[in-house]
């Protein structure tokens, strides 16, 4: 009897042991599925604020088709305007280089999801731009103006292709990965996303950074520059080449070494049929 009572006993702990490791087991999986799809859908946001982002930039630069340009408003005192715009150019600034570097990226996920690094870099940067869009300070003084039609034209159409380069650009590497669609996708089917592969497809085998060189074209061409626009222009094109030459190429030759310094040594940064 007193073996029986044993067993039973053990029988009965191990039975007590066994449904608390399963309700453990039950809410440890409902609490990864619901982080997980938090970050799904986290990233799934941040993307589609990144669209709103991007598509109104075009209408912001291009002066056209949103309320809200670089040359509308009411314009301010010229100290207020260049204050202004300044502050918000260098919190876009320094959102867009700090989050880039290695040791914050290994900071971050140190805390948060590997998944969630992307996302959270694409959304802030995306949440930079429509602050300018909102509170960017009106110069309205004119530097130039094209008054002949067909060039006017001409220079519309280089500032369309600038943008489209910038688009088809984060194509001929990953778009979905650097905008953090892919590491949301893996996390959610527990995939660990590999590294970027280094690639240098079409336009990258013209510059290093033909994204920027997009830029720059949709910032620069246009038939009517006002001093809002050329302070907007300036700042941006000497934050890229700094921010290109002097932090992203680093990394980029400490993350992938030998290749991407014969690649450095062959293909010009930012403008095509230069040297490096």
């Amino acid at each position: 009897m007193y073996c029986l009572d044993v067993l039973e006993c053990f029988l009965n702990v191990f039975e007590s042991s066994m449904i608390f490791v399963f309700m453990n087991f039950v809410i440890y999986s409902k609490t990864q599925v619901m982080k997980k799809s938090f970050i799904f859908i986290y990233g799934i946001v941040a993307y589609c604020i990144f669209l709103v982002a991007f598509l109104y930039a075009i209408g912001f630069v291009g002066n056209f088709f949103v309320p809200k340009t670089i040359d509308s408003g009411v314009e301010p005192t010229l100290l207020k305007a260049i204050l202004t715009n300044t502050i918000l150019l260098s919190v876009f600034a320094l959102q867009h280089s700090i989050m880039a570097r290695p040791k914050f990226k290994e900071w971050f996920t140190s805390i948060f999801s590997h998944a969630m690094e992307r996302s959270t870099y694409i959304l802030l940067s995306s949440l930079a731009l429509l602050l300018i869009y909102w509170q960017w300070q009106p110069i309205t003084t004119i530097v130039w103006k094209v008054e002949n039609n067909i060039f006017s034209i001409i220079l519309t159409g280089i500032f369309f292709t600038g943008w489209l380069i910038v688009l088809l650009s984060t194509f001929m590497i990953n778009h979905f990965e650097l905008f953090g669609l892919v590491q949301i996708f893996d996390n959610l089917k527990n995939k660990t996303t590999p590294n970027p592969k280094f690639q240098t497809n079409y336009l990258y085998k013209l510059v290093r950074h033909p994204i920027m060189l997009g830029f720059l074209i949709a910032f620069w061409a246009t038939p009517t520059m006002t001093v809002g626009h050329l302070f907007f222009t300036l700042v941006t094109t000497i934050y890229i080449f700094v921010a290109v030459k002097y932090l992203e190429e680093k990394d980029l030759r400490k993350s992938i070494g030998k290749a991407y310094e014969t690649y450095q040594n062959e293909v010009p940064m930012l403008i095509p049929f230069t040297k490096k």
